[in-house]
This record gives C-alpha cells, structure tokens and sequence, in this order.
C-alpha cells in the first residue's frame, strides 16, 4: 500500500513539474522509455532466472538439495531450538535456506511461507521468537551465488556479472550475522521485560 502511494506521488510530480516548466513532451518520451527499458530488463532477467531454477530443479531431483538441507539441520536446530525436531518446520525451512543461498529467492519465498504457517501454530496471533528468526534469516540470508543480481547486471550488459562474489559473501554474512545476532537479543530483552511486568 505504502509503495502504491509513493508511486503515484511520484508520477504525479513528474507530471507536474513537466507541465509547469513546459517539457510535458519530455516527461512523456521518457516514460515511454522507461517502460520499454523495463520490458526489456525483465525478459533478460527472465532467461537467467529459467536457467538457475532449472539448476535448482535439477539439484532438488538429483537429491543434492535434499542433502545441502540435511547439512544445515544441525545449524538451524540451534537458531530454532523450539522445532529442532518438528520436520514439518525443518525440511521447508532447510529447503528455504538452500535456495537462498544459491540466490533464488522466488523459490526461497513460498518455503518460507510454508515454514512460517508451521511455526504460527504453535502461537496463533503471535510472532514468536522463532518466527522473528525466519523472517531476519529469510531477509538477510547468506548468498554464495547471486542469481537475481548477475542476471539484472548481465542484462544491463556488464561483461562479468559475477564478479561481484566476494563483495555479496562480506556483505551478506554480515548482514545475517547482525540480523542473527539483533533478534537474540531483543528476544532476551522481550523476555527480561515480559518477566519484570509479571512480577507484583
């Protein structure tokens, strides 16, 4: 909703900012512009896209996938010590972990989706501690190979889209080690305040 409204305030400027200073026929050739560049983007984009989910397909069938997820239980039965051994919550959440890590996060997404309707269960209404960790793992996830961003790099032309890797693994390692490291401690502080209120 929040985008929806900026968006259009945006639009609406540009509009009248161009009438105001007499360049409506530019305002209008540029976002003919931009609307073709974008159909462009998402077509190049999309071919990059087949190509990993396929690879993704073909790991998921091959029983590599399924073996990476065996490899990240044990990490994430210590993130999520509550459902170590709910394998309704693992596997779609081990899965969830895999994928982003191969930098597919339209496959990542509704596996998180499934893990988070699991998690809520246990606490209908209520975003516990372990769900709190799914949404900051899901968000700031580690990425050995950024597919999304090579494919929009490849398709604005760059000759060695992937020459990025070692800037993404910096920067997400440290994104999900604050991610990690933020949710447990205001989970404890939650908690430390959740206990002074109860007491009388």
């Amino acid at each position: 909703m929040a985008m929806s409204v900026l968006w259009s305030v945006m639009v609406v400027a540009a509009l009248v900012c161009g009438l105001w200073t007499g360049q409506s026929g530019a305002v209008a050739a540029a976002a003919m512009e931009g609307a073709a560049a974008a159909v462009e983007l998402c077509l190049s984009m999309a071919g990059v896209l087949c190509l990993w989910m396929g690879v993704m397909e073909v790991m998921r069938r091959s029983g590599l996938a399924d073996g990476l997820s065996r490899l990240l239980r044990p990490l994430l039965g210590r993130l999520y010590p509550a459902f170590a051994r709910d394998d309704r919550v693992m596997e779609p959440l081990s899965a969830n972990i895999s994928a982003n890590l191969l930098g597919l996060g339209n496959a990542a997404t509704p596996l998180g989706v499934q893990a988070a309707r699991q998690m809520a269960r246990r606490t209908p209404g209520v975003a516990s501690d372990a769900l709190c960790m799914l949404v900051v793992c899901n968000t700031a996830s580690i990425q050995l190979i950024p597919t999304t961003v090579a494919s929009v790099r490849a398709a604005a032309g760059c000759a060695a889209p992937f020459d990025i890797l070692p800037a993404v693994w910096l920067a997400s390692a440290c994104s999900v080690t604050a991610g990690i490291l933020a949710a447990k401690l205001f989970a404890r502080l939650w908690s430390a305040a959740e206990g002074q209120e109860g007491q009388p």
